[in-house]
């Protein structure tokens, strides 16, 4: 049995549906009501539970071999920013999947952490040098959502060196694509830019709000190399955090010129420097899993941003009308 913590969301849905194309048995677990779940599939075990409480991590973790611990209070910059007290309390989450998956004597445990762990200091410039893993420290990672995620990877280390729990931990680098969330407050730029060229051509009103000045630059890795990179790191000997996401370096301006591209429209650009936009320059140094797993994105910005526009753009239109 294969354990999927939020199994209900953007990664956890894409996840799910490759294993089950090699036949494994799945148990999806999620806060969310079932409905509001990315995708789901009849056959697969779908629970709805909060896995910030203890006992439901012990009943999600009963019988697994695998878990991918995902699970997690998060969203885009907006999000992030504005709910710090949110972010932190994921906390449970890891520690009480970890104890569970520990006592149910799990083989193996994948946790997803994220970029926001990388020193703020080392992306105050948009033509920054790739964050290597090592550059997590001296800590001073995005306060919050990065402070959380660095603290559940030193509890997945001590797990490891303490209990024997073989833990592996992704360092995410901004996936995308279809089948996520694209409006409400959670989405990320890709999404978002997404959602508001379409509305602009949809509406007939040609202009676009960017946050910030539009020159922080971001990498952002299309969601089947993050499922491919996934199933790789929890397979591997690999026991240190590792990247895993493009080095594609791409300012937002130019995220929205590619999307223009993809949606044949220009539009009138104008820069909110009051809103939330994160560090000025974060990359991907992808070093360590080029040498150790021989993995590299396979799926350019352009193509991956193609897919993704066209799915946001039928899910614009069957809800709000073109």
């Amino acid at each position: 049995m294969v354990v999927v913590a939020g199994g209900g969301g953007f990664i956890g849905g894409h996840l799910i549906a490759a294993l089950r194309a090699e036949g494994r048995r799945v148990r999806a677990v999620d806060v969310k009501p079932m409905e509001e779940w990315y995708q789901r599939f009849d056959d697969v075990e779908n629970v709805v539970a909060d896995l910030q409480r203890h006992e439901a991590c012990v009943a999600a973790c009963q019988g697994a071999s695998e878990v991918y611990q995902l699970a997690c209070d998060m969203g885009g910059m907006g999000f992030i920013e504005h709910n710090k007290a949110l972010c932190m309390l994921s906390v449970l989450i890891n520690t009480h999947m970890l104890d569970a998956a520990r006592n149910a004597a799990v083989s193996r445990f994948l946790y997803s952490s994220s970029a926001c762990v990388y020193n703020a200091e080392q992306q105050t410039r948009p033509d920054l040098v790739a964050l290597r893993e090592e550059d997590a420290y001296p800590a001073m990672p995005e306060d919050g959502y990065g402070w959380e995620k660095l603290f559940s990877e030193r509890m997945c280390r001590h797990f490891r060196e303490d209990f024997g729990l073989a833990t592996r931990v992704a360092r995410y680098h901004n996936a995308y694509g279809p089948h996520g969330t694209w409006e409400g407050g959670r989405e990320k730029a890709p999404a978002a830019i997404c959602r508001k060229v379409i509305a602009a051509k949809v509406s007939g009103k040609h202009e676009i709000a960017i946050w910030g000045d539009g020159n922080q630059s971001r990498s952002f890795m299309y969601i089947d190399d993050c499922v491919r990179g996934t199933r790789a790191i929890m397979d591997s000997d690999i026991i240190e955090p590792i990247n895993l996401g493009s080095s594609e370096l791409v300012t937002i301006n130019q995220l929205v010129s590619v999307v223009e591209q993809i949606a044949g429209i220009e539009l009138k650009r104008t820069y909110d420097l009051s809103a939330p936009k994160g560090v000025n320059g974060r990359n991907s140094d992808n070093t360590k899993i080029r040498e150790y797993l021989g993995w590299e994105p396979s799926i350019t910005l352009r193509d991956g941003l193609e897919r993704t526009y066209r799915w946001i753009h039928d899910d614009f239109v069957a809800k709000y009308g073109d």
